[in-house]
């Protein structure tokens, strides 16, 4: 299954234009049609359900929701299709570009957004008037895209992210683990301190992206998401600046900026930096893979605002049965059906009910029990950090001039100027 994902989608657009031009001529449809205009209200017939690396470990799930479905609506009949992780946005965009895709799809902001621009999926806030009391608010956001007008998924499954803090680190090298940075700006202050009591270790371990341009204030993309503007802003430049003199410092690892760097988490499940963000129940595997952290991991919020990772269920705007595709997609993301997944699995339902179950809610005493309870928490403010807009090839540039400028081998604003030119070029044709 997939809580997060990174994909090409800048090409999507191109692919698909001609296609959904050539289907809306031939069936007389505008983009995002809504129920009544394609097979009423009537919740019955046929249709597809595709899901995306789940089965076969959620299958039993997932045919049980189908179900009961099935049961509430018996006129209704969902057929289970599930993807293989690999490859998945290209058999979207495939399905999509021969006219096949399916009625109910599970697709994360990113894939969903050139179908969107190109009418292949429903608006579905023209149809369901409850969707914002009834999904978190960021989770619902992540499927309202620049330029385009309409909501065009359900929320299904969320995750976040909170800090993890190394506390005999913390303690060795004069810093109070009650106590660990709340901001950027209180992470340099600490990684300073640790590094002047203790030379060798390191509490910062990664450079800037921008995740952390938007925690900056810096305003990435312009508003009708056709053109990046985070090199426009001072503010991005200065961030920079401050993580290339930490650097120059000695404040982190030299391999930060090689190509070989095995990341933040790995360097603190080594125990060799006092720092890194995970989700709720990542500290099972950092006790799993090193056994002398258990007992010695302190976890507090996401600095600054946490970010939000979010899966959801979209619904083809040329399904045949339409009015049976968004009851499914609605169903299947209710609270309980959510709770009940994610029970099973290590994620958050998106449904803002489901923020007081006791599971999600409530502190047993653990870390790991806060560490849940402080995702759930932070799932109320979470947003997407990184605008769907920017693909892979477009962060892998930045992350390159980043690291350039880092080293000292060009200024911040040019490293900026370079990346956003280019990503506008990439952005610009698709």
């Amino acid at each position: 299954m997939r809580t997060t994902t990174r994909t090409t989608t800048g090409r999507a657009v191109a692919v698909l234009a001609g296609v959904a031009a050539a289907a809306l001529a031939l069936t007389g449809c505008s983009a995002g049609g809504t129920s009544s205009g394609n097979g009423g209200d009537d919740v019955s017939g046929s249709i597809t359900l595709q899901t995306w690396a789940l089965t076969p470990t959620y299958t039993d799930y997932l045919n049980g929701v189908v179900k009961a479905f099935e049961k509430k609506y018996p006129d209704a009949k969902v057929k289970l299709v599930d993807q293989p992780g690999d490859g998945y946005a290209d058999k979207v965009l495939s399905q999509a570009s021969s006219n096949s895709l399916p009625d109910v799809i599970n697709l994360p902001p990113d894939i969903a957004l050139p179908l969107a621009k190109r009418g292949f999926l429903q608006d579905v806030a023209k149809d369901d008037s409850k969707l914002s009391s009834t999904y978190v608010k960021g989770a619902l956001a992540a499927y309202n895209y620049k330029g385009v007008e309409g909501t065009f998924g359900y929320p299904w499954y969320l995750n976040t992210d909170i800090d993890y803090w190394n506390k005999t680190m913390f303690t060795k090298c004069g810093l109070d683990p009650a106590n660990p940075p709340k901001t950027t700006d209180e992470l340099f202050t600490q990684a300073e301190t640790m590094h002047q009591k203790c030379p060798d270790d390191y509490l910062m371990s990664r450079k800037p992206g921008l995740s952390d341009f938007s925690l900056a204030g810096v305003k990435i993309i312009n508003d009708k998401g056709t053109k990046f503007t985070f090199a426009d802003s001072s503010k991005a430049a200065d961030l920079i600046s401050k993580y290339a003199a930490a650097y120059k410092d000695g404040l982190m690892p030299s391999s930060v900026l090689n190509t070989d760097y095995l990341g933040n988490s790995t360097l603190f499940t080594q125990g060799k930096v006092a720092w890194t963000t995970g989700g709720a129940t990542a500290i099972t595997d950092f006790e799993k893979n090193n056994p002398s952290l258990k007992g010695n991991i302190v976890v507090s919020p996401a600095l600054d605002n946490p970010p939000l990772y979010v899966q959801g269920l979209s619904v083809s705007a040329k399904s045949k049965h339409l009015a049976t595709a968004e009851a499914l997609a609605s169903f299947m993301t209710n609270a309980k059906n959510q709770e009940a997944f994610a029970h099973l699995v290590n994620i958050f339902p998106s449904t803002t009910s489901s923020q007081s179950d006791p599971f999600f809610s409530k502190d047993d005493g653990t870390v790991e029990g806060k560490a849940r309870v402080l995702a759930n928490d932070a799932l109320k403010t979470a947003k997407n950090l990184n605008p769907v807009e920017a693909n892979s090839a477009m962060t892998d540039f930045l992350d390159q001039q980043i690291a350039l400028a880092m080293k000292g081998g060009v200024s911040p604003e040019k490293a900026l100027q370079t990346a956003q030119t280019k990503m506008n070029t990439l952005l610009a044709n698709g």
